[in-house]
């Protein structure tokens, strides 16, 4: 076992480019199985859920080629193979093979996601949606069972706002026969991303990004080429990274409107963003203004920023609020940094942050992938070195991230850990 080790107090400047954006790849890989035909899915981001998916591609009988940051897959050999267990324990995003394969088979057997823990999070919308399409269902063994005659299109009204029951609806119905809407869907930009790639393959698609998207299915997708959006969770984190260590950074390969809500709150803050075309600009301050922080669905304030906003936060002068309105369990990442020195009480879905002068290195752990990215933050500005265990949950989502950080003069390195330490 791993941890990272990173000596604070140096401010970060540079140029870092942006990756393809993880919960676009998630699902985008999953999507290829939909095709008679090869698919190759550009500007793939480097990480451990990528090699997974591609792992299980290769296990339902897909032929699968990475050459750097592309991905050729041939579907024409895959099957409905029972997936009960194994690697789709590993990866929350497991749960997109159930649209896929009911969509090109008529038929999966696929076990509950893994992923990072962070509370319920059930997939009943994503069942609502395909019942609905004409799929019976069971649950068998921690696994369900999911065969559908003929998938058929219908309405269907989440009753709660899910990009993932969103995209996996959209991946069943279109191959469904006739017309799907979706009401109430996500909005989140890797929706687009996903209704591009399944309008490339053939699909129609109308309303992607809006709360009301028609697929109408065909009875077969060809393959296609597509190329994956940048990263706007990694794109956050850079730019929360560079406000807290009062740096200055140029965050390159982006598309600034994915980026309004943690621009905003920013510039709230004090910080400077300057906007351009395809990058953005982030000048830190000595000094920072308390604020609240509400995540919401997009485009409000991506939960998947919350924890390493709240990182952030611990330096600002006075009193800060952060509400998670997404996950309940989203803040496992606050004993970490009071060990670090911050002061924060959690109280229900919300954790009250009095700012302090300096954080201190110390000893800590990242319990999910986007907690370990609230650590990094503040090891990057706290005074002294940081030693962070459980790295492959970061390992999860941030492409060649000690390459990129190192780059823009960050001192961080990987060391072994000692089998004795908990």
């Amino acid at each position: 076992m791993e941890k990272l080790c990173i000596k604070g107090g140096i401010p970060l400047k540079g140029k870092v480019s942006i990756s393809g954006a993880k919960n676009s790849a998630v699902a985008l890989i999953p999507a290829t199985i939909l095709a008679e035909s090869p698919t190759i899915i550009d500007n793939l981001p480097k990480i451990n859920d990528v090699q997974i998916y591609i792992e299980i591609l290769k296990e339902l009988g897909a032929k699968v080629e990475l050459d750097g940051h592309s991905l050729y897959v041939d579907p024409t050999g895959i099957a409905p193979k029972p997936l009960p267990n194994g690697k789709v324990k590993k990866l929350r995003a497991s749960y997109y093979l159930m649209g896929a394969l009911l969509g090109r088979f008529g038929e999966a057997f696929i076990g509950l996601p893994g992923g990072c823990n962070l509370g319920p999070r059930p997939i009943d919308q994503h069942i609502k949606g395909f019942e609905a399409l004409g799929t019976k269902i069971e649950s068998r063994d921690g696994a369900l069972s999911l065969v559908a005659e003929e998938l058929i299109g219908n309405k269907i009204y989440l009753d709660v706002i899910s990009v993932g029951a969103t995209i996996n609806i959209m991946l069943a119905a279109s191959r469904a026969k006739g017309t799907t809407i979706i009401e109430n869907a996500a909005k989140e930009p890797e929706i687009i991303d996903v209704a591009t790639l399944l309008s490339s393959m053939g699909a129609s698609i109308k309303g992607a990004g809006t709360d009301v998207i028609r697929i109408t299915g065909k009875s077969e997708l060809s393959g296609c080429r597509h190329s994956i959006i940048p990263d706007r969770i990694e794109a956050g984190t850079y730019m929360i990274a560079a406000a807290a260590t009062q740096g200055d950074v140029v965050i390159d390969q982006v598309i600034p409107r994915h980026l309004e809500g943690i621009s905003a709150k920013l510039e709230e803050m004090g910080v400077k963003v300057i906007e351009q075309d395809e990058s953005i600009r982030v000048i830190g301050e000595k000094f920072y203004r308390s604020i609240d922080v509400k995540t919401g669905a997009y485009p409000g304030f991506a939960t998947d920023l919350q924890q390493p906003m709240t990182a952030l936060l611990t330096l600002a002068q006075g009193t800060s609020m952060v509400t998670d309105n997404i996950y309940t369990a989203r803040f496992r990442h606050v004993d970490e940094l009071v060990r670090m020195g911050a002061q924060i009480k959690v109280e229900g879905r919300s954790a009250i942050i009095e700012g302090v002068k300096q954080l201190q290195g110390a000893t800590v752990k990242a319990a999910d992938l986007r907690a370990g990215a609230a650590l990094i933050v503040a090891a990057l500005a706290a005074e002294g070195v940081t030693e962070i265990t459980g790295v492959e949950h970061i390992d999860r989502g941030y492409d060649i991230l000690e390459e990129k950080l190192r780059f823009l003069g960050a001192e961080i390195w990987r060391e072994q850990k000692e089998s004795t330490e908990e």
